[in-house]
């Protein structure tokens, strides 16, 4: 194995890891999955089933189930679409988006007790790659 596909492989397993860890942080009651589709409805505004499906990533029936949990438990509702009359828009309520920005700060501030955790060596090497992860993520 070659010393980039050994970063690789760490890094991939690292990243998950801390993924998973971060998500169980500050989510009470709701999954990684509905506190994700949340967040982007939060992020993006009201959008149709279909489009929430593919920006996250799963298959429309799963998303539906997904936001059911999230409109029963009054985060987010279910409006008609002004441009198609057969269809609906998914939209954050006032309290949805409060929760979004609770899960968020409850992970930043685990994620930053972690990093402060950290010697000032490895705080500084993981702040110097943080340009370099930002651009494996820009779409």
């Amino acid at each position: 194995m070659t010393d980039l596909e050994d970063a690789t492989a760490r890094l991939y397993l690292t990243i998950g890891r801390l993924s998973r860890l971060l998500r169980r942080t500050g989510s009470p009651g709701l999954g990684p999955g509905a506190v994700s589709a949340l967040a982007t409805l939060a992020r993006c505004g009201p959008m149709r089933l279909g489009d929430l499906a593919n920006k996250e990533g799963v298959a429309p029936p799963t998303l539906s189930r997904i936001v059911a949990t999230l409109v029963e438990a009054g985060y987010v509702r279910r409006e008609p679409d002004p441009q198609d009359g057969r269809a609906w828009l998914a939209s954050p309520t006032d309290e949805g988006v409060a929760m979004v920005s609770g899960v968020r700060s409850a992970r930043v501030q685990e994620l930053r007790a972690r990093l402060e955790s950290l010697s000032p060596e490895h705080r500084d090497a993981l702040v110097g790659a943080l340009g370099a992860l930002e651009a494996l993520v820009e779409e």
